[in-house]
């Protein structure tokens, strides 16, 4: 019977239980009337009368016993897969994902996660590494670590810190070409860019400085390999200043340079929010990432 209508079944449960519609009424905390009219639907829905009206009350019918007993055993199967799903949302186990960018994920992340599976050794964690935003409303992630602040009202976002960016170069590169002593000086050096954004060039320009571009040595949206042509010193970049704990002959240049900050979000789904391992996840990232940046 596809169309039947289950919502009916708590009346004829509390009906069959009490003995009176006043009784089912009183223990639903609905009036006596409903509990007749579902009472009423229910005999016609199944073609069935379910109940004899005596002056002593409700006297169940055999059609009526037989459901009961597969109502009572449908009710704890419900039960028990609600306390299922109760026990799965707050049990310390199970997946979370975590999307950050590249850098983030490959150098901060690492340790940070290193700990909590010691901690947590039965959350399994999946980390996006991505410059992309991923998007939490469609699941893509459970937690988020973005340098953009997002607007949608269903996501919690944390500002947990802010990245400070750095110019930089290997030791060799400097050793050959000279340290830069001043901005303009970099016009004269071999820069690495990003394959799609023209900070670099905006830069200049708002200087009044236009740069040529025959001085971006490579340009790429990777980080890692962007980070890589530095290390092997192929040019002048601009990293998180973090990034330079990574390789001690990569040395930071022009120090008073000013380079904006990066804010870091810590972002995770209103809805997702107080599953626990989800929770622990988002609460161990949020105590320890401020101290790397």
């Amino acid at each position: 019977m596809s169309d039947f209508n289950w919502a009916l079944i708590p009346s004829f449960l509390a009906a069959h239980a009490r003995g009176s519609l006043l009784g089912a009424a009183r223990q639903l905390g609905i009036s006596q009337p409903t509990v007749g009219r579902h009472i009423a639907q229910l005999e016609t829905q199944l073609g069935t009368p379910l109940f004899e009206r005596t002056p002593r009350g409700l006297v169940p019918t055999a059609a009526a016993r037989r459901l009961a007993d597969a109502a009572l055993a449908m009710e704890t199967g419900a039960q028990s897969l609600v306390r299922g799903a109760q026990q799965s949302q707050t049990a310390l186990s199970g997946t979370v994902r975590v999307s950050a960018s590249q850098p983030v994920a490959c150098v901060l992340l690492p340790p940070v996660l290193t700990r909590l599976r010691r901690e947590m050794p039965a959350v399994q964690i999946e980390l996006v590494s991505s410059n992309a935003i991923s998007d939490l409303m469609r699941r893509e992630a459970d937690i988020a670590v973005r340098m953009v602040k997002p607007t949608q009202g269903s996501l919690v976002a944390r500002r947990i810190g802010q990245v400070a960016l750095t110019a930089c170069a290997h030791r060799d590169y400097l050793r050959t070409h000279g340290t830069p002593r001043q901005a303009t000086d970099l016009l004269n050096h071999e820069l690495i860019g990003d394959d799609r954004a023209r900070e670099i060039e905006r830069g200049f320009a708002t200087m009044g400085h236009p740069l040529d571009p025959d001085r971006i040595a490579l340009r790429t949206d990777d980080m890692i390999a962007y980070w890589s042509a530095v290390r092997a010193g192929m040019g002048i970049g601009f990293v998180a200043r973090y990034m330079l704990r990574e390789d001690p002959q990569v040395q930071a240049v022009l120090p008073e340079l000013p380079l904006p900050a990066l804010p870091v979000w810590l972002v995770v789904h209103r809805e997702i929010r107080s599953v626990r391992r989800v929770r622990a996840v988002y609460d161990a990232l949020a105590r320890e990432l401020p101290g790397l940046f």
